[in-house]
């Protein structure tokens, strides 16, 4: 009996007892602007979370906005997520910023650190091509969604429906303290274990959260996440972007390097991936390419650099265009500057030289030897004479008679014998 009762006892204190507290709690951390390698990250911390039943799921978050795309995967899933899920906007001066405000009402419960912000949730656009440069009524079509999308989303999580419709339609930004008061969020916490101590006993989908005293366990981005993060970058798209101009038009302006073209290749695929990634803007990079093409013309129809600084400026207004700003996703002057110098300096010298190479007359085999100097082996006339030339020794005529140790210049080559002419020392 004892022995049963031991038993009996433990399952008593590490079942229903030990499960009261000291539950684990699982924590993903997204900082940056949102895009698909954040609904990616975001959605498996949802099923790794609800596989592993942790309390709750919290979701720290720092972020000027996004793809509104990836927005809406966002919510979706926190819509469907088997536990309680948390956005906590952190750590302090953070910012849940256009797409952040759209996640951070979609969660079951919104809380803030002191010194944050939420809001200006204004869209941009919803993929390549969007921007400033929309038309008004596409524009109003994209702001009318938006705005009724926010709502939806305020109204299913009981938060403040006015106020969400403003940040959208008014671009409206509060603090954590003001959005306290307009109910835009349920608290502020000035820490994780503040977080935890405050989510105890709150009622979430019709149960207690036991969080007082939880064990945190972050959960990881995997490599592919890590990879896909990388590629979200509008810097290293800008750069491979430069790798595949200059690599695929230096092979075709330099045929038979095979490494430019092969790197030029390899970048434009990539490129080709990133702007499906990226809110590409279509007259950025429209612009980009018409810059290309001012270059090689002003190559193959020189115009004293009228061309040339047409296209550095095009180049330049397209750089700043490339990416819908609005969106997070910005490419400093720090990159444009440079990367404009550097295309510009790459046509005119790179290129320009190899397209001018690749229009000179044929200069090869017996046509090379056309205008050479040498010196007759014997005595040259109309009928026969001897010359060393290219490491071969070669037949020799010249209508005036040439004596031997005197120079020629090779005028024709006829079969096996050269046309000569003397040539004053």
């Amino acid at each position: 009996m004892t022995h049963w009762a031991r038993i009996l006892a433990g399952l008593f204190v590490c079942g229903p007892l030990g499960g009261l507290h000291g539950a684990d709690v699982g924590l993903i951390k997204v900082s940056g602007a949102i895009g698909p390698a954040t609904a990616s990250y975001i959605a498996r911390g949802v099923d790794t979370a609800g596989e592993r039943s942790y309390a709750c799921l919290i979701v720290q978050l720092d972020t000027p906005g996004g793809s509104l795309e990836s927005t809406r995967e966002i919510v979706q899933k926190l819509y469907a997520s088997k536990v309680p899920t948390v956005v906590y906007v952190a750590p302090d001066g953070a910012w849940a910023g256009s797409a952040g405000c759209f996640i951070t009402l979609a969660a079951d419960v919104a809380a803030m650190a002191p010194g944050t912000s939420i809001g200006a949730a204004h869209p941009v656009s919803m993929g390549p091509g969007g921007g400033e440069k929309m038309d008004d009524v596409m524009k109003q079509k994209l702001e009318n969604f938006a705005g009724s999308y926010i709502e939806s989303i305020a109204e299913k999580r009981g938060r403040n429906v006015e106020w969400a419709k403003a940040s959208v339609v008014k671009s409206e930004s509060v603090t954590a303290t003001n959005a306290l008061e307009l109910k835009v969020i349920d608290l502020i916490a000035k820490d994780l274990p503040d977080l935890l101590n405050q989510l105890d006993e709150r009622e979430v989908k019709g149960k207690p959260l036991k969080t007082a005293g939880a064990n945190i366990v972050e959960i990881p981005t995997t490599t592919r996440e890590r990879i896909l993060a990388v590629l979200s970058h509008p810097e290293l798209m800008f750069i491979l972007m430069l790798a595949a101009i200059y690599g695929i038009i230096g092979e075709l302006s330099n045929p038979g390097a095979i490494l430019p073209g092969v790197v030029g290749g390899i970048a434009l695929i990539l490129v080709l991936y990133m702007t499906a990634i990226l809110p590409v803007n279509l007259a950025g990079l429209a612009l980009v390419g018409l810059a290309l093409v001012l270059f090689l013309a002003d190559i193959y129809a020189p115009t004293h650099g009228v061309l040339t600084f047409g296209g550095i400026a095009s180049f330049f207004l397209g750089a700043l265009m490339l990416f819908n700003r609005g969106e997070g996703f910005q490419l400093s002057v720090a990159y444009i500057l440079p990367a404009t110098v550097l295309t510009a300096l790459f046509f005119m010298f790179v290129v320009g030289a190899g397209l001018r190479a690749q229009r000179l007359p044929a200069r090869t085999g017996k046509e090379a030897m056309l205008g050479m100097i040498t010196t007759a082996l014997d005595r040259i006339d109309s009928q026969h004479g001897k010359v060393f030339i290219e490491g071969e020794l070669w037949n020799a005529v010249s209508d005036t008679p040439v004596e031997k140790g005197q120079p020629v210049e090779i005028l024709a080559v006829e079969g096996l014998t050269l046309k000569v002419k003397p040539k004053p020392a």
